[in-house]
């Protein structure tokens, strides 16, 4: 017989709230079990039944991993690189699929986040979550507004 747990405590498990919280995102609609709305009450088999949670996939549970990596000038943000540039996942030693989250560019060093969390990256990384980010830019000469 499937193991089945209530859904609010999966999602809670999951990093989404306390099981209240995860209580309020059911009946706003914003779950789906196995393509249709989810509603409070509802038990779910997490190896077998298919949630979402605004339209993103809750992953297994699984260990989340997070690393913080001062990503230096020379690597390209990107699990793979076609033209055989360095990138930043060649500068992590871990065995497990991990990601970066967001971009910075080739010449550019800073803070990036690396990890196997797609939810936190989707929340982090769409414009629609309104997450602010701050860039601080160093550069060699005179700025001028006849470039702009």
């Amino acid at each position: 017989m499937p193991q089945s747990e209530r859904l609010q405590k999966v999602l809670a498990a999951a990093g989404l709230g306390s099981r209240r919280k995860c209580e309020a995102i059911i009946e706003s609609g914003r779950v789906e079990l196995n393509g249709k709305t989810a509603v409070l009450g509802d038990r779910v088999d997490v190896k077998q039944d298919r949630i979402t949670v605004d339209g993103i996939l809750l992953e297994p549970l699984e260990d989340k991993k997070y690393l913080l990596l001062n990503k230096p000038p020379g690597y390209i943000t990107t699990l793979r690189d076609t033209r055989g540039r360095p990138t930043v996942m060649e500068l992590i030693d871990e065995e497990e699929r991990l990601f970066p989250v967001g971009r910075l560019d080739l010449d550019t060093r800073g803070l990036l986040i690396v990890t196997n969390d797609g939810y936190l990256a989707h929340k982090l990384m769409h414009p629609s979550h309104g997450i602010e980010k701050t860039y601080v830019v160093e550069a060699a000469g005179e700025l001028t507004s006849g470039g702009l």
